[in-house]
């Protein structure tokens, strides 16, 4: 009696699948056999913030290879512990020699249903947060140790052009399905000797408005700028002033939707005033910042009231502008676009490479001529239960979302 068609294509499929899956762990057993020249790279896994604590010298010691202060322990660590509502820490890290060579800093939380792995603070900050390593081999390990336990991913945003994105690709292939999608890049600005005057750099109608806002300003009253590098005396009451200042430009009940859902718009705009868990994040760490000494609060001064504010810190010869915000009674002389030429002059007088503005609101940033780091979104699917069902259920809400749309949604996007 002969196989019926159906059954032999499913027995043939099957067969495939087994096969390359087969040839994936040969070909990861031949690649570690390869590093094991190098010093083997052990995997460890922290599930708890003291076990995270327990990494902390070891990844201060790791000279990574990404310049972005998110990836520095500090960061990560506010993260985890500000933010641990329905997400529980799940750090990936790779050792050689008892010494830290690559951290996956990921918390695990259930999306429709299914535990997934999510990248630290991404999708509570919406800023873009990599892997962290300073040996590709030891990052390949880590990724590896990731793509055999089959839990599907969500990094919402990360750089498109990290290789730790490349090794995720690499890692699953033949394993998951992967999609990656553009998310909204970051810009920075490549200082040297002419940024000490930045409105040079501006096109003519950008210095016309520039010089208009600085004349409305001054005839409030005299302006100045305020850049302090915080000593834990100062800092609770350095902070305190920011997030009022910052309170004084929306308010909350306006940008309820925007906060509660920050990646889909690409900022967090409610003041930290009326948004208590994302102030105690800013407030850890900072406190950590300042302790290494890294933290800037920078204040635009208009007669004897604060009309603007910046959270910032050097890192690695770049000045990175964490948080901004105005009060709204000044808007008429864009206090914020004066704080930032003066932070920007700022950096440059102090021999600094780049300024890198994050996720600050775009309207900021429009009059300066910048360079974007590209930014993209990755879902990983393992070839599973646990990702068919995650996959199911993210097209699911896509069509949900899609459904409960507008009707002239789609003419407007064209």
């Amino acid at each position: 009696m002969g196989v019926p068609p159906v059954a032999a294509c499913r027995v043939e499929a099957g067969l495939h699948t087994v096969a390359l899956r087969m040839a994936t762990a040969q070909r990861d057993r031949a690649t570690e056999a390869s590093n094991g020249a190098a010093g083997r790279v052990r995997v460890r896994h922290a599930r708890a913030l003291d076990e995270v604590d327990a990494l902390a010298l070891p990844w201060r010691e790791m000279h990574c290879r990404a310049a972005s202060p998110l990836g520095q322990f500090e960061w990560i660590r506010a993260c985890l512990s500000a933010f641990p509502d329905d997400a529980g820490p799940y750090v990936v890290a790779g050792l050689r020699d008892e010494k830290l060579v690559a951290v996956a800093p990921l918390v695990k939380r259930r999306l429709g249903g299914v535990c997934r792995l999510f990248l630290a603070g991404v999708e509570e900050l919406f800023e873009p947060v990599d892997l962290v390593w300073n040996d590709e081999r030891a990052l390949a390990r880590v990724v590896r140790s990731l793509a055999r336990r089959g839990t599907p991913l969500v990094f919402e945003r990360m750089p498109a052009d990290s290789a730790s994105l490349q090794q995720l690709r690499r890692a699953y292939r033949g394993r998951a399905i992967v999609v990656v999608r553009p998310r909204p890049g970051c810009g920075y600005i490549e200082l040297d000797e002419s940024w000490v005057e930045p409105q040079r750099h501006l096109d003519a109608d950008d210095r016309i408005a520039l010089a208009r806002a600085r004349r409305s300003a001054e005839a409030l009253g005299e302006t100045a700028t305020e850049i302090h590098t915080p000593d834990l005396r100062d800092l609770a009451e350095l902070l305190d002033k920011a997030f009022d200042v910052e309170a004084g430009g929306r308010m909350p009940e306006a940008d309820k939707h925007l906060a509660e859902h920050p990646a889909r718009h690409g900022c967090t705009i409610r003041p930290l005033a009326h948004d208590p868990e994302r102030a105690v994040f800013y407030r850890q760490y900072a406190h950590a910042a300042c302790l290494e000494g890294i933290l800037r609060v920078c204040f635009l001064r208009i007669g004897d009231r604060t009309a603007a504010v910046q959270l910032a810190v050097e890192h690695r010869g770049a000045f990175w502008l964490l948080r901004a915000g105005y009060d709204a009674q000044f808007a008429d002389c864009s206090p914020g676009l004066l704080l930032t030429r003066e932070t920007i002059r700022y950096a440059a007088e102090a021999g600094l490479t780049s300024y890198e503005f994050l996720s600050t609101a775009p309207e900021w940033t429009a009059p300066w001529p910048t360079r974007e780091h590209p930014c993209a979104a990755v879902r990983v699917y393992p070839l599973g239960l646990r990702g068919i069902t995650a996959l199911a259920a993210d097209l699911g809400a896509a069509l949900l979302e899609r459904w409960r749309r507008p009707p002239d949604a789609d003419s407007r996007r064209v």
